[in-house]
């Protein structure tokens, strides 16, 4: 009988050991300082009577806990914020759906006789240019010129009006276009073309944080907005 008693009791302590609940971070830190705790009083008791550890060592190792403790602590800290700034990035984000914005890209979609894109310019420039292509055949259809411009994203409408002596109004489609920009005679190769974009949706998770879904490019991160139309 005693055999199966003790049998009995070694089988409950390995399923008590085997199925433990996961540690918290707040668990992690306990746990650590037990384990620091349990090592230091062990190595109290087992210390060389003739070579004891001063008081230095002592309050050094004790530091040494305060650090890691303090470290782990302020880990707990910056992950709580990180997912409250999360959230509250998402529900910002959530008043940009269905709302137009220009992100960096080339292409344009006439409809109705109306475009709108834009032009990104780190630096002020003397004089730029829109320069719009037909993808379809290859050749330049119409030269936007916008003169002398400031620094910044600036947003930019086009009628569909064509270049030429036969100029006209072009089909609705889809268009492609490139910004040439010059300053002092040099040309600006900084400059970056805007396409328009809307917003469908929100997204969140703790891996990627906020994610826009826009309804042609995809997903994509709030930094990657230029203007928001």
């Amino acid at each position: 009988m005693s055999t199966v008693t003790s049998a009995g009791t070694s089988i409950n302590d390995l399923m008590s050991t085997m199925n433990k609940k996961p540690a918290t971070a707040t668990d992690s830190v306990q746990a650590d300082t037990d384990k620091f705790m349990t090592l230091l009083v062990t190595q109290l008791k087992n210390q060389d009577p003739l070579n004891p550890l001063d008081n230095a060592q002592v309050t050094s190792q004790l530091a040494q806990l305060q650090t890691v403790t303090g470290v782990n602590k302020l880990n707990e800290t910056l992950e709580s914020l990180k997912s409250s700034y999360q959230s509250t990035e998402a529900m910002s984000a959530t008043n940009l759906i269905g709302h137009g914005v220009l992100i960096e890209g080339n292409h344009l979609t006439l409809s109705g006789g109306k475009s709108v894109f834009g032009v990104e310019l780190p630096t002020p420039a003397d004089n730029v240019q829109v320069i719009v292509t037909d993808p379809r055949t290859g050749k330049d259809v119409a030269t936007i010129d916008l003169g002398a411009s400031e620094a910044g994203a600036l947003p930019l409408a086009w009628d569909g009006s064509s270049d030429g002596i036969d100029a006209a109004m072009l089909a609705d489609g889809k268009y492609s276009f490139r910004v040439v920009a010059n300053r002092g005679g040099q040309p600006l190769t900084d400059v970056k073309a805007l396409t328009l974009d809307t917003v469908a949706s929100v997204s969140t998770n703790s891996k990627d944080g906020v994610k826009l879904n826009l309804a042609g490019k995809g997903a994509i991160t709030l930094a990657d907005i230029k203007q928001v139309l």
